[in-house]
């Protein structure tokens, strides 16, 4: 794996999103159709968890946001960031806060 630099990671903007709602794509078998609250903005998110995750079970739960990723259209659907996971032999596990922290607020 290639090292990066501080000032290279310095450029990954990270953030607190709380999730508004979420939808299974219905015309995708890994897709769930986030919409999330960075604080002073909504966005909308696709994120591959659907085998693992019942998205009326996330609405509510916070996460960890990539915000400066360019948007990507994925099954005609607009992503306009990445949420962060970890990956135990390809499922994805959600990051936990141990508590609420307002939306928008940086990772560091």
């Amino acid at each position: 794996m290639n090292k990066i630099t501080y000032d290279e990671f310095k450029n990954v903007q990270l953030k607190i999103a709380t999730i508004k709602s979420a939808e299974s794509l219905e015309k995708s078998k890994n897709l769930i159709k986030l919409q999330i609250d960075l604080g002073t903005e909504e966005r909308q998110i696709l994120a591959g968890i659907k085998q693992y995750y019942e998205p009326e079970k996330l609405v509510g739960k916070q996460i960890v946001v990539v915000t400066n990723l360019q948007p990507a259209t994925l099954m005609g659907e607009k992503s306009d960031g990445m949420l962060l996971a970890a990956d135990i032999d390809g499922e994805p596990i959600l990051l936990n806060l141990d508590k609420k922290v307002p939306p928008g607020t940086e990772v560091k």
